[in-house]
C-alpha cells in the first residue's frame, strides 16, 4: 500500500512555504519522488527526514570503522597476550584489513541502488558481527596460527566497505549546497570509530584483568552496539526510490579522467589518514615503548587514539571550508601542511622526544582530516561543473545522469583512495626491514604530497573549459 503527499500547485508555492514535491511511500520504508533541491520541500519535510537517516548512517559507519581498525590496536597488545609474531607479520595484520576494505568498497558502492540505503545499512551492519566475534575467539589462544589470524584480520575489511555505501546513500538525501557538511559529518562520524577503538580497547581488556589480558573482549565488546545499529536502521531509516547508480553509469564514471585524478588525491588524504591511524600505535611502540601504554588505575590507555581523533574531527571542517572557498584551495593547503608535518616527524624521531613527536603527528593528522573533507567535497562540484560544461543541467535527463555518475564516483573514489591504508603501513614496513628505520618512508611521503599539491593546482585551481571555468 502506498501513501502520497499531494503538492500545492502554483507560482506561490515556494513563497508560502508549501512544497511542490510529491512523496510516495511504499512498504519497507521506501520513498519515491525525493527532491532536496526544492527549497520549500527541503525546509518543510525534507531536512528532518535527511537528518534522521544521517544520524543512523553515522552510527552504523562508526561501528564499521571500529571493526575495520580493531587490529591496529590489538596487534600492539598481542605480545602481552603471549603471541610472538615478527614486526613484518604485525604490519600485515595491520594493513590487510585496509586492503580488503578498500576492495569491498567497489561492490558496496552499488549496494545502495540495488537494495536501498536502509536495507543495506542493516545488512552491512550485520556482517560486522562476523569479524567481531571471530576476533574475540582467535586472540584468546596464543597458539592460534598466523595464517588464521591473518584470515580473521582480512574479514575486518567488511567494516571498511561500509563507508562507500553510506556516503553514496547520504549524498542523495541532501541538496547540493549542504552536501559538503553532511558528507563531512557522515565521514567524520565513521572516521572517529578508529579513535574510539584505540582508546576503548586497551581499557576494556586490561581493567580488572590483574596480570593478564582479556584480549577476547576486544571483539565481543562491540556485539551489542552492532545489534543496536541493525535495529536503528530497521526502525528509523528510509530507502530512496531515486537512488539509482546503474552499472552503465558507473562504467561511464570510470571513463571520466577526473575520477582517476580525484582517486589519486584521495589516496593522499584519506589513504594517509587511515594508514597513519592504523600504524600509529605500532610506531609509538617501536619508537617510544615506554609511552606505548599508560597505566591509569587498573586500566591501560594509549595516546595513539589522539591521531585518529584529531583527523576525524577536522574532516567536517575541511568540507565546510571547501563549501566557502573551494575544495581545491583547501586541498592544496592540506597537502602543504602534510608535507611539513611529515618533515617535522623525521626530525622528532631523531630527537627522541615523545611529546614533540606526538605534537607533530597530530598536526599531520589534522591536515589529513581537512584534506579528506575538502577532496571529497570536490567530487560533486567537479561533476556539477562537468554538467554545466556539457549542457547537462539539473532537472534534465542528462543532469540526472550526471548526478548518478557523481554518486557512483563518490563510492569508487573512496574505494581507490582507501588502498592508501594498505600502502602506508607496507611502505613503513619496507623502510624498516631494508634500512632499519622509518626515515626513508617519510621522505617518500613528503615527495608524494608535493606532487599531489601541484596536481591539484594545475588541474583544479587554474580555470579550465572542461570544468566551465568553475571554481572547484
Amino acid at each position: 500500500m502506498t501513501s502520497t503527499v499531494t503538492p500545492t500547485v502554483g507560482a506561490d508555492a515556494a513563497a508560502t512555504g508549501s512544497t511542490s514535491v510529491t512523496l510516495t511511500r511504499r512498504p519497507g520504508r521506501w520513498i519515491d519522488g525525493w527532491n532536496p533541491e526544492d527549497s520549500a520541500f527541503w525546509q518543510s519535510e525534507g531536512r528532518p527526514i535527511a537528518r534522521r537517516n544521517l544520524g543512523w548512517s553515522i552510527f552504523a559507519e562508526f561501528l564499521g570503522f571500529i571493526i575495520w581498525q580493531l587490529w591496529s590496536i590489538v596487534v600492539v597488545m598481542l605480545p602481552a597476550g603471549g603471541f610472538t609474531f615478527t614486526s613484518s607479520e604485525a604490519f600485515w595484520l595491520i594493513s590487510l584489513p585496509s586492503l580488503v576494505g578498500a576492495t569491498m568498497r567497489f561492490p558496496y558502492t552499488f549496494a545502495v541502488a540495488k537494495f536501498g540505503g536502509r536495507n543495506w545499512t542493516m545488512i552491512s551492519a550485520g556482517l560486522l558481527l562476523i569479524p567481531a566475534i571471530l576476533l574475540g575467539i582467535v586472540v584468546g589462544n596464543p597458539e592460534t596460527p598466523f595464517g588464521v589470524m591473518l584470515a580473521v584480520a582480512a574479514l575486518a575489511g567488511f567494516g571498511g566497505g561500509n563507508f562507500a555505501s553510506s556516503m553514496a546513500n547520504i549524498t542523495y538525501f541532501f541538496p547540493q549546497k549542504e552536501k559538503g557538511w553532511a558528507l563531512g559529518l557522515n565521514a567524520a562520524g565513521g572516521n572517529i570509530g578508529t579513535a574510539v577503538a584505540q582508546f576503548a580497547v586497551p581499557i576494556v581488556v586490561t581493567i580488572g584483568a590483574a596480570a593478564t589480558l582479556n584480549l577476547s573482549l576486544a571483539g565481543w565488546m562491540w556485539v551489542p552496539f552492532i545489534l543496536l545499529a541493525i535495529w536503528g536502521a530497521w526502525r528509523y531509516m528510509d530507502n530512496l526510490g531515486n537512488a539509482k547508480a546503474d552499472v552503465a553509469g558507473s562504467a561511464a564514471a570510470l571513463r571520466e579522467p577526473h575520477l582517476w585524478i580525484m582517486a589519486l588525491l584521495y589516496i593522499g588524504t584519506f589513504g594517509s589518514f587511515i594508514g597513519f591511524a592504523s600504524v600509529f600505535p605500532k610506531l609509538i611502540a617501536d619508537q617510544f615503548p615506554e609511552y606505548s601504554t599508560i597505566q591509569v588505575g587498573g586500566a591501560a590507555i594509549t595516546l595513539a587514539f589522539l591521531g585518529a581523533l584529531v583527523g576525524s574531527l577536522a574532516r567536517p571542517y575541511g568540507g565546510k571550508l571547501a563549501d566557502r572557498i573551494g575544495g581545491a584551495r583547501v586541498t592544496v593547503g592540506a597537502f602543504s601542511v602534510m608535507a611539513l608535518g611529515a618533515f617535522a616527524v623525521i626530525g622528532t624521531m631523531q630527537l627522541q622526544n615523545f611529546w614533540v613527536f606526538l605534537a607533530c603527528f597530530l598536526v599531520l593528522f589534522a591536515a589529513t582530516g581537512v584534506g579528506n573533507g575538502s577532496t571529497y567535497r570536490m567530487i560533486p562540484s567537479i561533476f556539477a561543473a562537468r554538467g554545466i560544461a556539457t549542457g547537462a543541467l539539473p532537472g534534465t535527463p542528462a543532469g540526472t545522469k550526471i548526478q548518478r555518475k557523481a554518486a557512483a564516483s563518490l563510492g569508487l573514489i573512496s574505494a581507490i583512495g582507501a588502498y592508501g591504508g594498505f600502502v602506508i603501513p607496507q611502505v613503513l614496513n619496507l623502510s624498516q626491514t631494508t634500512t632499519g628505520a622509518y626515515t626513508a618512508a617519510f621522505y617518500g611521503f613528503i615527495g608524494a604530497y608535493v606532487v599531489l599539491m601541484l596536481v591539484t593546482i594545475l588541474v583544479y585551481i587554474v580555470p579550465r573549459k572542461s570544468l566551465a571555468g568553475q571554481r572547484i
